[in-house]
């Protein structure tokens, strides 16, 4: 039983893009080097100033010596037979050997403290990442489908500070990490791993699970938890589309018959195939996109608009072009039209 609930808290936890550290070894070598190069330090400290120690041995202080008392300081072994008699030594061990010894202890059990302190950063990324990310985007499940969506939205525009991802599978979060995305590893069926990724605050929901039964728990769980997001969810068969909707999806689409209906045209006419999957590819010669009415547009008819309008949004009808009620155009309707895609941004210096 503890160790089900020790899965269940790992496969429920958030976890954030790291960033890139060094390697186990090159740390372990660098922290040698630097202890290393304290005791070197402290040896030459000492041989400096070795009138002024006494060992208990023959009464004078070698280089030899110098190194033993050095170990045996920076160690707090400290056996006592090499000591400081004079004052500049005893000086000298306050003001120089102590803040030594205390660095070396450091490099020591760096490892240790450098374990501690990376839960502490992490656990602060985690709370300033909680208090910060509101309006994002969750993607649950991280697969052909999920990632495909994800990247159309990036070609938009959306920063990747504002994905998270939910899968019940490690490795895939593990991969949405290293390309810089926040990840939740669980079920996603479960209300306590949606609030994990913070979906009450999400302004939009893609569904893209490999089950279509899946899909409906998914979504019924994701609109109980947020009534305002715009929820969008994929399913196999046709068949459970109506089922999706009902629990509270506003889009479905059909990856089966959508890409058999590309299929089919793109039997009948290869050109339009690709013309199609131009439009539906973001940020790539032609793109579809929905935009609000210019109040330079306010009356017109819809062929007088500059962009090749496809339909009018007119609160939740969607008039095609040449409908007779599309036009004269109003300030709240929407258009859906097709536009050239813009050139990507240079990237920075």
């Amino acid at each position: 039983m503890a160790r089900d609930a020790d899965e269940n808290l790992v496969t429920r936890r958030v976890k954030l893009p790291k960033r890139v550290v060094e390697r186990p070894l090159r740390q372990v070598g660098k922290r040698l080097l630097m202890a290393l190069g304290v005791l070197v330090l402290t040896v030459l400290i000492v041989w400096l100033d070795r009138d002024g120690y006494h060992d208990n041995a023959d009464g004078s202080v070698d280089l030899l010596d110098s190194i033993y008392y050095a170990t045996v300081t920076l160690s707090t072994t400290g056996y006592g037979d090499i000591v400081p008699q004079s004052d500049s030594a005893r000086l000298t061990n306050i003001l120089l050997i102590t803040p030594l010894r205390v660095l070396f202890l450091i490099i020591l059990v760096g490892t240790t403290l450098e374990v501690l302190t990376e839960r502490t950063r992490e656990e602060w990324r985690l709370n300033r990442w909680r208090a910060q990310v509101r309006e994002h985007t969750v993607v649950v499940g991280f697969g052909t489908k999920g990632r495909s969506a994800l990247l159309t939205l990036l070609a938009t525009g959306l920063p990747k500070e504002q994905v998270v991802i939910v899968d019940p599978s490690s490795k895939v979060i593990e991969a949405a990490n290293a390309e810089g995305f926040a990840g939740v590893i669980g079920d996603a069926t479960r209300s306590d791993v949606l609030l994990r990724a913070e979906l009450p605050k999400a302004r939009q929901i893609i569904v893209a699970t490999q089950r279509d039964d899946t899909a409906v728990l998914v979504t019924l769980t994701a609109r109980q938890l947020n009534r305002g997001a715009k929820i969008v969810a994929a399913v196999r068969e046709e068949e459970n589309a109506p089922l999706l909707k009902q629990s509270g999806a506003d889009a479905v689409i059909t990856s089966a018959s959508a890409a058999g209906r590309l299929l089919g045209l793109s039997v009948l006419s290869p050109s339009a195939g690709t013309v199609m999957e131009d439009l539906i590819q973001q940020g790539s010669g032609l793109d579809l996109v929905e935009r609000p009415v210019r109040k330079s547009e306010v009356g017109k008819a819809v062929r007088e608009t500059d962009d090749l309008v496809v339909s009018v949004l007119r609160g939740h009808r969607l008039l095609p072009y040449d409908h007779p009620n599309a036009s004269p155009l109003e300030l709240t309707d929407r258009l859906i039209v097709i536009v050239r895609a813009a050139p990507p941004e240079p990237a920075a210096r």
